[in-house]
């Protein structure tokens, strides 16, 4: 099979169509249109084999997880997702491969309807780019740089169970709870971008970004970007049952704040508008705690464990630092 009747077999097949894609796959570059009173909003992620993911990792779940990063990166811009761009470098052609990473694209397409607008086939050492594209009024979109001291700190979902989950993997630790292996996974292999929630706190948060590196080091890209300090109350952190069953509390906290993968949302709100947040996300059936509040302090983290201060030297996972293979790392992004 050669790279044409590739894109033919797998891609172009790929079923969900938008009216905005005047032109799609099978011409030397698609052509969009974007809706009036819109701008558009483009992001780009990289997954490598042995970085990112496992190479034995199931194919579907690579290809799920490569738009979920793209799409969580829409979100924390409070961007509607709209056009995906595939960029795949394959070692070899394995067609049982090929035909799972394909129906995790479809899958992933038509659940949160969007169009594989185009990409690249390429011979070489695995690795999967994504090019997401979305749409937010320009006046609506978020950023790090809102975000103001006072402003209270939030987070959707539950911190740390990808982390925990990739330790499972690796087999460093076992869990008491053999049920709880799962969710864990499932939590590292398919993250849930908050597309939904990103696109419904576009009037309620002053700042937001996803959380991929880990909680602390994704705050502070808001806190330098701000110019803010922020103190987190970790008896405050969501923690999930399987997280709490599995480790002890310490542990836990470890995991919440420098867990990667975790691709949940990170946002600031003023206190005009704190009442707002959980209307704001009252439709998008994610659950949303309150873990800190921003002061002037600029670009310091300070942590609370009951109102006591609580050492922790961890900050997440970072390209290019000594530990970045993921075969040495608890943090994989």
């Amino acid at each position: 099979m050669k790279e044409f009747s590739l894109i033919d077999t797998y891609f172009k097949s790929v079923k969900y169509k938008r009216k905005d894609v005047l032109i799609g796959i099978g011409d030397d570059c698609a052509i969009t249109q974007i809706p009036p009173g819109q701008a558009l909003a483009t992001t780009t992620d990289t997954l490598v084999s042995g970085v990112h993911f496992l190479a034995d990792a199931p194919p579907r779940a690579i290809a799920q997880k490569a738009i979920a990063v793209n799409l969580s990166d829409l979100a924390a811009m409070g961007a509607e997702p709209a056009w995906i761009s595939l960029s795949l470098t394959l070692p070899a052609i394995d067609e049982t491969w090929l035909e799972e990473f394909s129906r995790g694209i479809q899958e992933s397409t038509e659940y949160y309807s969007i169009e594989l607008i185009g990409g690249d086939t390429v011979q070489g050492p695995l690795a999967i780019t994504i090019t997401a594209q979305g749409f937010v009024a320009p006046e609506q979109a978020l950023t790090r740089s809102g975000a103001k001291p006072g402003d209270f700190l939030y987070v959707t979902g539950t911190l740390g169970d990808a982390g925990l989950g990739l330790d499972l993997l690796l087999n460093n630790i076992e869990l008491p709870d053999p049920e709880h292996s799962g969710f864990l996974l499932k939590r590292l292999y398919y993250p849930t971008p908050r597309v939904f929630a990103g696109t419904s706190l576009r009037r309620v948060a002053n700042a937001c970004i996803d959380i991929s590196d880990g909680l602390v080091a994704d705050l502070k890209h808001i806190l330098h970007a701000s110019q803010c300090g922020a103190m987190l109350q970790l008896d405050k952190l969501p923690l999930s049952e399987a997280m709490v069953q599995s480790v002890d509390i310490h542990n836990a906290y470890r995991y919440a704040l420098s867990g990667g993968d975790d691709y949940e949302l990170l946002f600031s709100v003023s206190e005009e508008h704190k009442n707002s947040v959980d209307r704001a996300l009252a439709c998008c059936n994610v659950p949303v705690t309150c873990i800190g509040q921003l002061n002037g302090m600029s670009g310091k983290v300070n942590l609370r464990l009951h109102n006591q201060p609580y050492d922790f030297i961890d900050t997440g996972y970072e390209h290019f630092a000594p530990s970045s293979l993921l075969a040495t790392t608890k943090d994989p992004q």
